[in-house]
């Protein structure tokens, strides 16, 4: 019998609704995601990418609205469960890199704080001795140095881009069935970027499913398994990253591929 996705996702639309029109960020979105592979969601700015990864998450917020669809986690359409219910999924049966880490971490808790909740919710009994270790060695896989500084810092005091890696550690930290990376090396420096992305293969080696969503098609050439192009909100090319890089269809992929070969 063939691989169940432990990620499905179908007809999924999520709309805006402004004064003047309406915006169809995501207008029927259908994709499988299956573990121990990276999944990559390539697309322009505002094709759709960062706003289907938040209506996973249920965190849409006004005057967005999903208005359609199913997701499926682990053969659970979580899009039925209430909010309870999702808090209890978010964290340890999928977690998510966000994009924007200055804005996603709350500015009140200093870092190791924002570890431990990640980490209790994996292990409630896990001691701190043992969780502050996890911490230093999780933020120096990162590239961040002075983990000690690092942990007592608030978010207001580290630079956007050591806010970014502490999220990237948070995500690693999570240990979930479903990592979710929306653009998780923009802004690092190279060698950063690679100790990251060297990361992220190590989680799907061990099993994970990991979705990464980049604009990057060096790296997703580099990194990824399966590959879904988004424009407009609507999945236009899918297939294997050796189908979709050897063999593109629609024009908008092979425009996108003009841009870096």
């Amino acid at each position: 019998m063939a691989e169940q996705p432990i990620l499905s996702i179908k007809n999924l639309k999520t709309y805006f609704y402004l004064v003047e029109r309406v915006v169809k960020a995501v207008d029927g979105i259908s994709l499988d995601v299956y573990k121990a592979r990276i999944t990559a969601i390539v697309g322009g700015s505002g094709s759709g990418k960062s706003v289907m990864s938040l209506s996973i998450f249920n965190l849409i917020d006004d005057p967005g609205k999903i208005i359609d669809g199913e997701i499926w986690l682990n053969g659970v359409n979580i899009r039925n469960l209430k909010e309870k219910q999702l808090l209890k999924i978010r964290g340890k049966e999928i977690s998510m890199i966000f994009q924007e880490p200055t804005s996603s971490m709350n500015p009140v808790l200093k870092v190791k704080k924002h570890l431990f909740e990640v980490i209790h919710t994996q292990n409630k009994a896990i001691r701190n001795k043992e969780a502050l270790s996890m911490f230093r060695d999780v933020l120096s896989r990162v590239g961040l140095k002075n983990t000690e500084q690092i942990l007592e810092s608030y978010p207001f005091e580290l630079s956007g881009g050591m806010c970014q890696r502490v999220m990237v550690a948070m995500g690693l930290l999570a240990n979930s069935r479903v990592l979710i990376a929306d653009e998780p090396t923009s802004s690092l420096d190279l060698t950063t970027q690679a100790a990251i992305l060297e990361e992220l293969v190590r989680l799907k080696n061990e099993g994970m499913a990991i979705v990464l969503i980049t604009h990057d098609l060096g790296v997703v050439a580099q990194m990824a398994d399966d590959v879904y192009v988004i424009k407009d909100g609507k999945i236009v090319e899918s297939g294997t990253v050796y189908d979709v890089f050897e063999s593109p269809k629609h024009e908008y992929t092979k425009s996108l591929l003009n841009s870096i070969f």
